[in-house]
Formats: structure tokens, C-alpha cells, sequence
């Protein structure tokens, strides 16, 4: 897997701005008028600062350790802050996909948008003292703080989930002759926890009927629901493993 360049990536955030997709005006960071913003990059330095990052992400001059590597690159880039809309959100995605480019995770496990949500003063603080005094350290320090929290929160959070796989196909296999679709439907809700009826007789090769009774099973064992609120083309969601994916979310602007 090759990393793509940044300004691929990003191309397709809302260009409201020019055909490029990159800002060329001033961006104003954490205010409203120059007079009381934290931050305003310089426009006429974006595009060659996001080469230099570019070059960076593919260890040029020198190989960056991954983990810090990520982080380096999230802090640049929320500085560089090419877009009118959606740096934050990028510039988050960049760590797990600098991570999956490089081997250190193999699927994008490692979100950081909730300790920065939790810790956002301090978020903001250690990225401006990057930009006004070059204090890598520190930012590095309070990044990595957030990484190693996160790694544990998720290898707490794994191990529940698993329990309660457990738990539910307990209960399935005391269905009788109906667990054996039934433990069908579940094992592919573990891999999409909202799905139609449709999709259960597509993916499994279900009838309707069956696939319509297997969900009625699932829903008297009282952990999967219905949420479309339709009598045709309804849809069902894994409702506790839904809440497990929520904790948390919704986060920072941008």
C-alpha cells in the first residue's frame, strides 16, 4: 500500500475555493478577525509546505519513526490548514493512515479525535506552541500520552466486545434448529452492525422468510432492533454493539 500524496487525499473536501482544492486565501485558526485568532498560516506557502510534507510522509531527507512520524505530520498539517472545511478531520485521519502505510497496524484501529475531544485546551495549547517556539517535544509528549490511553481504551473495548460475542452466541445456540441461520446473521453483524433484510439474503443466501424469521429470533433475544420504522426494506441494527462503536463520538470542529 503506497501513501498518497496529501493533496490527493484531500482533493475531495468541499472546494469551495479554486479548481486545485487548495485555499489560496487567508485561513483564520481558532478565531474570527485577525485581531483574536490563534493562527493565520501564510496562503502563499501552502502548496510547497504541503510538498515539504509530502516528502516528510515518504521519509525524505531521513526515516522518521512511524508512531512519531504520524504525529509530526497531524501537527503540520493542521498548521498548514489547506482547506476552508475538514482540516481537523483530515488531519486526524492522517495518523492511522500514515500507521496502516507503514505495517504498524493493520486495520485503522487507532483514533485519537476522543482524547483530543476530552483534552482540547491542551490539544490547541501544544499545537500553538508548536508554531510559536518549534516545541516539538512537548507536543510530542502530550500526542503520545493520547496514544498509548487510546491503545489501552481499545484493547479494554476489544475484550468486552468479544465477551459479549460470546454472550449472544450463548443464547443463539439455544435457538434450537433456528440457531443455525441465526448464527449466520450474526456473525455478519459483527462485521456490519446495521443492515437491511436485503443484505442479509445477498450476503447469505437466505430466503426472505428466513431471513426475516432469523431477525425476529435475534430481536426476541433482545439485542438486535429495528430501526427504519418500515414494514418493507426494513433495517436492523446490532443495538449494543452500535452503543459500544458511539461512546464517545462527536468531536472536534473541522
Amino acid at each position: 500500500m503506497s501513501f498518497a500524496r496529501p493533496v490527493e487525499i484531500l482533493f475531495f473536501i468541499r472546494p469551495a475555493f479554486e479548481s486545485s482544492g487548495i485555499f489560496i486565501l487567508s485561513i483564520l485558526i481558532g478565531g474570527s478577525r485577525p485581531g483574536n485568532v490563534r493562527f493565520v498560516p501564510p496562503p502563499g506557502e501552502v502548496l510547497s509546505a504541503l510538498g515539504a510534507l509530502e516528502k516528510f510522509i515518504h521519509n525524505d531527507p531521513a526515516r522518521t519513526p512511524t508512531l512519531i512520524k504520524a504525529g509530526m505530520a497531524h501537527a503540520q498539517f493542521e498548521s498548514i490548514h489547506p482547506f476552508l472545511d475538514g482540516n481537523g478531520r483530515l488531519g486526524r485521519l492522517l495518523i492511522p493512515f500514515i500507521l496502516i502505510a507503514e505495517g504498524t497496524l493493520t486495520s485503522p484501529l487507532l483514533y485519537l479525535s476522543l482524547y483530543f475531544k476530552q483534552r482540547r485546551q491542551d490539544y490547541y495549547e501544544a499545537l500553538d506552541r508548536v508554531r510559536a517556539r518549534g516545541d516539538w517535544e512537548g507536543w510530542l509528549a502530550f500526542y503520545l500520552e493520547g496514544v498509548a490511553e487510546v491503545a489501552e481504551q481499545g484493547s479494554a473495548t476489544s475484550a468486552k466486545l468479544i465477551a459479549m460475542f460470546n454472550e449472544h452466541q450463548a443464547a443463539i445456540n439455544r435457538l434450537g434448529r433456528a440457531k443455525f441461520s441465526a448464527l449466520k446473521v450474526h456473525e455478519l453483524l459483527k462485521k456490519r452492525c446495521v443492515l437491511s433484510v436485503t443484505t442479509v439474503c445477498s450476503e447469505l443466501g437466505l430466503s426472505f422468510p428466513t431471513a426475516n424469521k432469523t431477525l425476529a429470533h435475534l430481536q426476541g433475544l433482545g439485542f438486535v432492533g429495528e430501526v427504519s420504522g418500515r414494514k418493507r426494506h426494513r433495517v436492523f441494527s446490532y443495538v449494543p454493539y452500535l452503543k459500544a462503536l458511539q461512546v464517545g463520538m462527536g468531536g472536534l470542529p473541522g
